[in-house]
């Protein structure tokens, strides 16, 4: 059995995504991925810029660009996204599933209030008013947000991004979704403040056991918030492992090649550490592992059959070598990725962001 494929809320089925480009050509983004999230979990998606990991959640939420055409099943509590239609789709949109942008001034109208962004949700489902407000009064206090009912009468120019960014996981979490699609929510934040802010987020998300897919290109961060982590390679799923198995015994030689790029803390290098040749689209990745191109332990059949997946005791991979890989037999020419130690993601003393 697929790791996490028991009782999963949300499962992706050879979810395939095409789009037209401006020339009439038809250009794959997703060339068929396999994943699921039980409810309760987080699933972390890694992988480099231009991977397919937004357009993922793109398909999830139906939310993808004109012109896109997506194949395979996106299951969400046993319903078929791709087959909602109007107010079902709607409602699907409101209630059942929550999208934190990466850009949080993106996403919230700068001529309205925050309290108008906060019950615009409720007066939409015809909620009493008076409850919405005590209940975005509450979950931004549990956000970290101090004087929450000073923020509700403010603009947004008037809140830093962190704050921001709080009120817009808070929006989310004031449904109370059964899914949480989060697209990189935290990178434009310093370092004390996402971890303060992600911290909060990942104890709200477990006290009301909403399911989170969590896109970032940060492998280090994934392992620290995330239960199991999906590896993304021009379109394709390469890995999917528990935290531990990714942070410590990654076997695919992307991933363990992405942890090897971590720099030392320990040590002054002349130059940051990079895996060797240039990503690939999915449109240039050809019948083979995309990572081919370069992985240092390729062979023939690399280049023109697509990799098996092999279960193990820490996940799946994609890999023709992963039975060596797994046995130890490669290890001297791929990448060492050491012992990691995840950052801490726990809320610093005094880490509210009061502006």
């Amino acid at each position: 059995m697929t790791p996490g494929s028991a009782e999963a809320l949300l499962s992706l089925r050879n979810l395939r995504l095409d789009v037209t480009g401006d020339d009439g050509d038809i250009r794959p983004i997703l060339r068929g991925l396999d994943l699921t999230v039980r409810a309760g979990e987080a699933v972390g998606l890694v992988g480099e810029s231009g991977s397919g990991k937004s357009m993922t959640l793109r398909c999830i939420a139906r939310l993808t660009p004109p012109g896109a055409r997506v194949g395979g099943d996106v299951l969400v509590g046993g319903r078929d996204v791709n087959r909602l239609r109007g107010k079902d789709l709607r409602r699907f949109r409101q209630t059942e599933v929550g999208y934190v942008f990466q850009d949080s001034r993106s996403a919230i109208n700068p001529m309205h209030t925050i309290g108008d962004f906060l019950l615009e949700t409720a007066r939409d489902r015809g909620q009493d008013v008076d409850a919405a407000r005590a209940s975005a009064v509450d979950v931004l206090t549990r956000m970290g947000v101090s004087d929450p009912e000073r923020r509700m009468r403010q603009y947004p120019f008037e809140l830093s991004g962190g704050l921001l960014q709080r009120v817009m996981i808070a929006s989310v979490i004031m449904v109370q979704p059964v899914l949480l699609l989060a697209d990189e929510p935290t990178t434009a934040l310093d370092v004390t403040t996402q971890a303060d802010v992600l911290a909060l987020t990942d104890r709200l998300r477990r006290d009301l056991r909403i399911a989170m897919l969590f896109v970032t290109h940060d492998l280090d961060l994934a392992t620290a918030v995330c239960d199991r982590i999906a590896v993304v390679y021009a379109g394709l799923i390469v890995e999917v492992a528990d935290a531990e198995t990714a942070r410590r015994a990654p076997v695919h030689p992307y991933t363990r090649g992405l942890l090897s790029c971590r720099p030392p803390l320990a040590t002054r290098l002349d130059r940051i550490p990079v895996i060797a040749g240039t990503p690939v689209s999915a449109t240039d990745s050809g019948t083979g592992c995309p990572f081919a191109g370069r992985c240092p332990v390729r062979i023939s059949p690399c280049d023109t059959t697509p990799p098996p997946a092999l279960e193990h005791v820490g996940g799946r991979v994609h890999c023709h070598r992963a039975e060596e890989i797994i046995a130890g037999a490669l290890d001297h020419e791929l990448p060492l990725t050491g012992a990691v130690t995840a950052p801490t993601t726990a809320p610093a003393q005094g880490g509210r962001d009061e502006r």
